[in-house]
């Protein structure tokens, strides 16, 4: 079973247990087989690994059937964060299969692809997968083999490899895994730092018992913001479930912007190479252009990884960064990995000998409203009702979504549509807190006006 829902833009989600699931073992079975078609990989080997979800060994050992009667080889990694899978990839220049819902609740499993290198997949791909494992026929023998292979002492001399360990003072670091796979990276990534390390929810668990390991939403870091005060550490880092995106808590329990994060990173990888590329989405704060400034060139992508690598890939960019604390590298096959982005800031520390909410402050120089979320039937209406209201109040573009820019007042909004929800995103940044607020409102007001509208024609 294979509903159309679960193939998402960059990946496929979906419920997988309970009374309504919406894909299962043989869909996954489907899916092995469609994927060695597209990929041509018949005869040859690709990657597997999976996390810590509820079915997710059912799943992989299905898909990786499915493959094999296609005539695939499979080396399945077993446990893996999905930057530990990135990794594997890079290292053994072999297509690589992900299973993870990310960050979604436990009764969601999925699957995220990419090419030999960590490349990504074309933009396309899911909907094409999609089309071919509607009817594609299973092999009626197996073909391709399978081995295990444990890559996590590889991946963590890879990460110290990238950020050596530097000299300085101890730091205490919170670390909340949210029963994800950080539970499972972060001993090994972290080992022989000279840390003191309190870990919250280390174990690994589909479930979620704790919190939900989904970082952007505020309640799940509470958590870990209390910890820090109440040891008194150095910072905290939030994971999510697949330990790929990672949040940061300064000493006083605030968290640092992931534009923040992206800022200091940039200018610690432009020191190696002074005038390469850095890569940002359409709505990571102007701190990070401000702060690049002449060291180096910043490219502009759509939201997503599948762009964001892309990008990166075409202007050899040094490091890439999202508002929503996905952080890629040039010398991790321009993939994402939040543990990596977490060393760096940790170096950062050490090298300076400064709290970490002094280092954050000098990039933190614009006031956001971060992503307000409004449900909505009709997306476009909404959208073209605020640029209506906006013509002549700045550029406009629809890179992604809705952008109005006013450079000279110094504010940005954009608002564009969820890619998986009847949802309108909505990012505004002004230089100051009272402009911020008063864009945000006004975009907020139209949108619940026009959707009104909308409803009301539809009762007629």
């Amino acid at each position: 079973m294979l509903t159309p829902g679960i193939f998402k833009a960059n990946d496929i989600r979906g419920v997988f247990t309970g009374s309504s699931p919406e894909w299962d073992a043989e869909g996954a079975r489907q899916l092995g087989a469609a994927f060695v078609k597209l990929l041509q990989l018949d005869g040859q080997e690709f990657v597997m690994g999976r996390d810590m979800r509820t079915g997710g060994e059912e799943l992989s050992a299905a898909f990786a059937d499915g493959a094999r009667r296609a005539g695939a080889s499979v080396v399945d990694l077993g446990l893996t964060s999905t930057d530990q899978l990135w990794f594997a990839s890079g290292w053994l220049s072999l297509p690589g299969v992900q299973f993870t819902a990310s960050h979604n609740p436990a009764q969601y499993n999925g699957i995220k692809f990419c090419g030999a290198d960590a490349r990504p997949v074309a933009p396309d791909f899911t909907t094409r997968l999609r089309d071919v494992a509607s009817d594609i026929p299973l092999g009626s023998s197996v073909r391709g083999s399978l081995r295990s292979m444990d890559v996590l002492d590889a991946y963590a001399a890879k990460l110290t490899e990238l950020v050596p360990v530097g000299l300085g003072r101890e730091i205490k670091v919170v670390i909340d895994a949210g029963n994800g796979m950080a539970g499972h990276t972060v001993a090994k990534a972290l080992e022989g730092r000279g840390l003191e390390v309190i870990g919250l929810y280390l174990e690994l668990d589909g479930t979620f018992p704790n919190h939900p390991a989904n970082p952007l939403e505020p309640e799940n870091l509470l958590d870990a913001q209390a910890a820090v005060m109440g040891h008194d550490a150095d910072l905290g880092l939030v994971f999510d479930g697949d330990a790929d995106r990672c949040f940061i808590i300064d000493e006083r329990g605030d968290v640092v912007d992931p534009s923040v994060v992206t800022a200091m990173i940039a200018l610690a990888e432009l020191e190696k190479e002074p005038g390469a590329s850095i890569v940002i989405n359409k709505i990571t704060s102007w701190a990070v252009k401000e702060a690049v400034g002449d060291k180096g060139e910043v490219i502009i992508s759509r939201v997503g990884h599948t762009f964001v690598k892309a990008l990166m890939a075409e202007h050899d960019a040094i490091f890439g960064g999202e508002h929503s604390a996905h952080y890629y590298f040039r010398d991790f096959w321009f993939a994402d990995t939040g543990m990596l982005a977490a060393l760096h800031v940790l170096e950062m520390m050490r090298a300076s000998g400064h709290p970490l909410s002094q280092l954050a402050e000098q990039f933190d120089t614009h006031h956001r409203s971060g992503e307000l979320n409004s449900q909505v039937a009709d997306a476009a209406a909404c959208q073209d009702a605020v640029a209506a209201a906006f013509a002549g109040r700045g550029e406009q573009d629809w890179m992604d979504g809705l952008t109005v820019a006013n450079h000279a007042a110094d504010w940005w909004l954009n608002l564009r549509a969820s890619n998986t929800e009847p949802l309108l995103r909505l990012n505004v940044e002004a230089r100051d807190a009272a402009t911020m607020a008063a864009l945000r409102d006004e975009v907020l007001g139209i949108v619940q006006q026009t959707r009104a509208t909308i409803d009301a024609r539809s009762a007629q």
